[in-house]
């Protein structure tokens, strides 16, 4: 019996390889971040050889000394909705990646609103219409690449999200497959008929033949090829992050939920094997599907910039010189005095979907300083996370009990206490927050026979530390008061 499951943990800023034993404890794990590239303001890019090339690295990093033997199946994890398009004879790239940040089709997506066809592509794909998503992109790219079109429609160029492009360079082009978790983020596929939809390929004048073969989440797909670790390794699970970390956490019953802290901040809540539509401006979206198994499908709220906005007060703002020093600067002073920072550097997600909103600070004093412009920032993050929250209540009737945590920042007391005081819910931080990795882990290992159930999983889960909330309903209430009229002057900036 193989002793290890490898999964590729492919994000947005950086790129991680994670060996995980039995037990889902992690035996090895290397990173490496890679380029972001801004061509212009609100355009976000990724080089693709780039991503690929940071994989695989770190994927051999992990490996040395293991045998390929030992390792039951390779699961994948990607950053979702950023688009590459590629020749399928060559395999290189068209064009950089378009990132899920990139607001460049905006104006696309005002015009699909203006139609009333925002309203076909809501009823069929559970989402709304935003630039978000990877469908407006993959026009973009056939549209403005001299000659892509052409090729496009002659069937040598191929499309696919970071999870297809990856699996298409592990087996030397032998799969152009996605997963159900990560189609159902394209906007192009039908989470109800389990199919691309003919009607917004259409409208978006996208031809069928560039899209992969939509495959269930955990199943065997094939193997990669033997040069790439000295013997051919399975390829068995394969989902977007987001949907990933849900099952890392276990939320498999219809419920419960979690929320990742990462670049961005993303709420999902397990609805089970029947789509629920919202009211409220969340996404309906498919959270993964087992081999011969039903979808089953999740409320998402996303929010696009949360660990990012961290990173701007570290490189751009140059507060800080490394994450973890926001905590003690934040625990320095006992409030913001009223310092708000609403982080809509690429507009704002769920539940408001403004892709014209920009980033605002505002209830400056001559007092406010570099410790209130750092706590303000983590403060951001929990508001954020309660708009999703009041959000998903009044979606789902559900009352929120307790959530569980995972993503680089939950690492942060300040911020997880202060997220428990503003929903005023226990915040539940796991042992291993890798759960990313680890969901891609379980996703391989139960298609590879490595794990037997989803209930031997279950039992695997641990707590680390459980947050209780301490702060009064009044003033919890007061402060979120606040964030909500920051929010209000963030909102249509751009269109002045």
């Amino acid at each position: 019996m193989p002793n290890y499951i490898l999964a590729l943990d492919q994000g947005t800023t950086s790129s991680r390889a994670i060996l995980f034993d039995h037990a889902g404890q992690i035996v090895h794990a290397a990173q490496q971040e890679f380029a972001q590239l801004y061509p212009k303001p609100g355009w976000v890019e990724h080089d693709p050889e780039a991503i690929w090339e940071t994989q695989y690295a770190v994927a051999q990093q992990v490996m040395q000394g293991i045998d390929p033997a030992d390792v039951a199946a390779i699961g994948i994890t990607n950053q979702r909705e950023t688009t590459v398009i590629w020749d399928r004879k060559t395999g290189k790239p068209i064009h950089h990646a378009i990132v899920w940040q990139d607001r460049r089709t905006a104006q696309m997506c005002d015009q699909l609103k203006a139609e009333g066809f925002d309203q076909t592509i809501r009823a069929k794909t559970g989402l709304v219409t935003d630039a978000y998503f990877s469908g407006t992109k993959v026009a973009w790219l056939l549209d403005q690449v001299p000659g892509a079109r052409a090729r496009a429609e002659r069937g040598e160029l191929a499309f696919g999200t970071i999870d297809s492009f990856l699996i298409w360079r592990l087996t030397g082009g032998r799969l152009h497959i996605t997963d159900v978790s990560n189609a159902s983020r394209t906007m192009l596929y039908d989470i109800h008929k389990h199919w691309w939809s003919t009607t917004i390929t259409q409208r978006l004048n996208i031809p069928q033949s560039i899209l992969p073969q939509v495959v269930p989440s955990s199943m065997v797909y094939g193997e990669t090829n033997a040069d790439l670790f000295g013997a051919p390794i399975a390829l068995a699970g394969m989902a977007g992050d987001q949907q990933a970390a849900t099952f890392g956490q276990v939320c498999f019953e219809p419920g419960t939920g979690k929320n990742t802290y990462g670049t961005g901040c993303f709420m999902l809540l397990n609805t089970g094997p029947q789509p629920q539509e919202s009211s409220n401006q969340l996404l309906t979206t498919v959270a993964w599907q087992m081999a011969e198994g039903p979808h089953i499908y999740a409320l998402e709220g996303s929010i696009f910039i949360a660990g990012a906005a961290v990173q701007w007060l570290r490189d751009e703002l140059q507060l800080i010189k490394r994450a973890s020093d926001t905590q003690a600067i934040a625990e320095s002073i006992p409030g913001t005095d009223g310092v708000y920072i609403v982080p809509a550097f690429v507009g704002l997600g769920a539940p408001h979907w403004d892709p014209y909103a920009r980033g605002t600070i505002v209830g400056l004093t001559r007092g406010s300083g570099r410790a209130h412009i750092v706590r303000a920032t983590l403060e951001s993050i929990a508001y954020q996370t309660r708009d999703v929250v009041e959000a998903m209540k009044a979606d789902s009737g559900l009352d929120l009990q307790t959530l569980r945590v995972d993503g680089g920042a939950v690492a942060n007391d300040f911020l997880m206490q202060f997220q428990a005081d503003i929903l005023g819910v226990q915040v539940q931080r796991p042992a291993v927050t890798e759960t990313t990795a680890l969901g891609a882990a379980y996703l391989a290992g139960l298609a590879s026979g490595f794990w037997s159930s989803q209930t031997e999983i279950a039992k695997q889960w641990k707590v680390e530390r459980t947050f209780e909330p301490g702060m009064s309903v009044e003033q919890r209430d007061s402060l979120y008061r606040g964030w909500q009229r920051a929010v209000e002057r963030a909102k249509g900036w751009e269109q002045g």
